[in-house]
Parts: structure tokens; C-alpha cells; sequence
């Protein structure tokens, strides 16, 4: 085990954050788990590690079903921040069984195969005219013209967020999403807690109107299994929404322009994808590897695990790193290279185990109609310039990915 602060790893660091891989290498050459001082956190970095702590129930994503913060050795999150907690802390990702388990089964009615499949043909026809538009201006933001609007649209329909309302619905989505980073600063605390006292209150309003009114939607749904007996608490309700829409539209999002920005630097598999668009379904798998959208996920140790002879202890935190596991040579040849052609594949951008992300199909389908749209309707598609990247290291994503057709 080595310090993980001796080594390249910097999470602060513009150079580490343009290309966190060279780093996550060394983690990987230097042993299976690293102490980081500056957050507190185990690092885990091989993919082996990853996938079975995924699965580990001596694991959770929260320590509240068992333990006070005072037992776990914990200081409770200041007083200020509880309307961001109140929200995030029950909505099932940062849930373990039974409740887990209560809401996962509520909401994975909507995510069935059959439910998931009838919605491919709006989400074609909302790609294709997202990039319609793009191609007749000659370009633009493929960010905010084709790649946010796509996810937020078809969450929002599959929720019954009517359309007039869904403009503040990615500004708060991205506010509350800033205090998944590492050590997040009282700033970014302090509009995560704003946007989420205004989304919580506006579902509020939504799930009273729905209680008048029902629609053929999810939160629809949701009150009508509450009528019929399974236990869902009006602020499950409101959690499980906006865990929804920013689960659901930030990997997406985030894949979209991370994937064309890998696309324009390998001009050899992009020339392969545009000549046979049968690559798109493995494409869309390898690019959500080769530059993972979200980099790590954090469990609490509840019962002292032991890894590489390396005890930690009960009240630790681990962090998973997604992005070195979908690095890791043990499981992908050649990992460093862009190959659309990659057969073996089992990343684990959406996770794993109980909390593998319900989403996952859904998300599928988006990313291969906004590719399959742009490869058809904008077949010269390239970039206009040099984007820039999120200070973020978490949630891995561009400020904007200019293109011209």
C-alpha cells in the first residue's frame, strides 16, 4: 500500500483532471488500495476490487440504517445543508435494504424492457430533430443543443413534468450534482442547498396536482402505489424524482460530449464508425469506458473489510474509481486505445450490484439515437474548437463542445 498523496494522483490538478489515465495507472502498478489524506478515502483502483466491492454488503452507501454519525465516528453534516440531505438521503442511491429495495421495485415498473422499448421511437424523433436543427444552423454547442436537451426531455415526459416547466430542471440538476465532488466548498454547498429546496417545492406542488389529477406518468404512478399500500413517503417521492432526472440525464449528457470529443481525437475509429453505423450499439459501450462520465463512487465500510492485507476499518470511506477499473490492462487489451470494435467490454460506468443504475437501457437507447442521428443527418460533423473541461473530477464532463457541419 502506498500513500496515495506520493503519487500522481491530484484530483485539484487541471494537468490530472485533462487526463486522469497515466495516474490511475501508477495507482494500479503501486497496489490494490491507497490511503488519501486530503478526502479521508481508500482508493480502490483495479477492476477485480471494484466489481466485488460493488457487491459487498459490508458496503453501503449510507451508515444511517445501522449507526447514529456518533456511533460510526462521524460529525453530522451541518445544520444548514439538511435540506440537500433531507433530499439526497432518500432517494434509493443512497439507500441500502429494506428501503432500497421498497422504492427500487416501485420504480423499475417503469423501467421495464417492454415500458423502455416503447419509448425508442420518441426518443429517435426527439434526436433526430435536436440534430435537424444543428445541421440547419450549421453547427453549434453539441452540449446544450443536442446532448442536454435529449435525457432532460425524455426524463421529464417519463415524470409528467409538463414542457413549460422544465427549463430550471438542469440548472438545478447541475447545482445539487456539485456536492458529489470531492471536499465541495461552502459555495457550491450553499446553491446545491438552494436548488434543492426550490425542486423539492415545485414536485411538491407537482405530486399535489397529480393527486387531483393523475396522467399516464411516473409520479402518477408512484401516488397510486401509495394509495394501494406500498409504503412510499411523499418526500421518497420527491427524492426518487430528482434522483431520476439527474441520474438520468448527467451520465448521458456527459457520455454524449466526452464520446464526440474522443471521436474527433481518433479520426481512424470515427472514419470506421461513419463508413459502418452497425458499430454504434459497441461505440457507445467503449466510449462510455474510455472516458468514464463518472470517475468514482463511494461506499462506507460498516464492517471491517480486509483488502490486500490491508485492514479498514468499520466508519472508513472507500472510493471506487470507475475510471482506473475501465482502464485496468487485467480485463481490457490495450485499454488506452479507442476501439469500437471492442467485444469484451464489461465496464462498470453504470455501476454494479443493487445499485447498478435502473437507468441503464434507457440511457442505452438516448446515446445510440443522438450518435445514429448525428452520423446520418450531420455525416461531416467536426469540431470548431477546442472545448474545455468541468473543474470537476467526479462527474466527468466539457463546459461545451463547439461543432460545425
Amino acid at each position: 500500500m502506498a500513500a496515495a498523496f506520493d503519487l500522481a494522483f491530484d484530483p485539484w490538478d487541471p494537468a490530472f483532471l485533462a487526463d486522469p489515465y497515466p495516474a490511475y495507472a501508477e495507482l494500479r502498478a503501486k497496489g490494490r488500495v491507497h490511503y488519501f489524506e486530503p478526502t479521508n478515502q481508500w482508493l480502490v483502483p483495479h477492476h477485480a476490487d471494484v466489481s466485488a466491492l460493488l457487491r459487498d454488503r459490508r458496503l453501503g452507501r449510507t451508515y444511517q440504517h445501522r449507526f447514529t454519525h456518533e456511533e460510526f465516528g462521524r460529525t453530522a453534516p451541518p445544520r444548514e445543508h439538511e435540506p440537500f440531505h433531507t433530499l439526497n438521503d432518500h432517494g434509493m442511491l443512497d439507500l441500502e435494504p429494506p428501503d432500497h429495495t421498497r422504492i427500487r421495485r416501485l420504480v423499475s415498473k417503469a423501467f421495464t424492457p417492454r415500458t423502455v422499448e416503447r419509448l425508442k421511437p420518441y426518443v429517435r424523433g426527439l434526436a433526430d430533430d435536436l440534430v435537424s436543427a444543428l445541421a440547419a444552423a450549421g453547427g453549434g454547442d453539441l452540449l446544450t443543443d443536442v446532448a442536454e436537451p435529449l435525457p432532460v426531455a425524455v426524463i421529464a415526459e417519463m415524470l409528467g413534468i409538463p414542457e413549460s416547466d422544465r427549463a430550471p430542471l438542469r440548472p438545478w440538476s447541475a447545482d445539487i450534482c456539485g456536492m458529489y465532488e470531492l471536499n465541495p466548498s461552502e459555495e457550491t454547498a450553499a446553491q446545491a442547498v438552494r436548488a434543492s429546496v426550490e425542486f423539492s417545492d415545485y414536485l411538491r406542488e407537482l405530486i399535489a396536482a397529480r393527486r387531483k389529477e393523475p396522467g399516464d406518468d411516473l409520479i402518477s404512478g408512484l401516488i397510486e402505489a401509495h394509495d394501494e399500500g406500498d409504503r412510499l413517503t411523499e418526500q421518497e417521492m420527491i427524492s426518487t424524482a430528482v434522483l431520476l432526472l439527474n441520474a438520468g440525464h448527467e451520465a448521458t449528457v456527459n457520455s454524449t460530449v466526452n464520446g464526440w470529443y474522443a471521436l474527433f481525437r481518433n479520426e481512424a475509429q470515427l472514419a470506421a464508425l461513419r463508413a459502418d453505423h452497425t458499430l454504434v450499439p459497441s461505440a457507445v459501450e467503449e466510449l462510455m469506458r474510455y472516458d468514464t462520465p463518472l470517475q468514482l463512487f463511494e461506499r462506507w465500510v460498516l464492517d471491517d473489510i480486509e483488502i490486500a492485507g490491508t485492514t479498514i476499518p468499520r466508519g472508513a470511506e472507500i472510493a471506487l474509481l470507475f475510471g482506473s477499473a475501465n482502464h485496468d490492462p487485467a480485463v481490457f487489451s490495450d485499454p488506452e486505445r479507442l476501439d469500437l470494435t471492442r467485444e469484451e467490454n464489461p465496464h462498470i460506468s453504470f455501476s454494479a450490484g443493487i445499485h447498478y443504475c435502473i437507468g441503464a437501457p434507457l440511457a442505452r437507447i438516448e446515446l445510440a439515437a443522438s450518435m445514429t442521428a448525428l452520423l446520418e443527418k450531420a455525416p461531416a460533423l467536426r469540431l470548431a474548437e477546442e472545448p474545455q473541461l468541468k473543474p470537476n473530477f467526479v462527474i466527468r464532463g466539457l463546459e461545451g463542445l463547439s461543432v460545425a457541419v
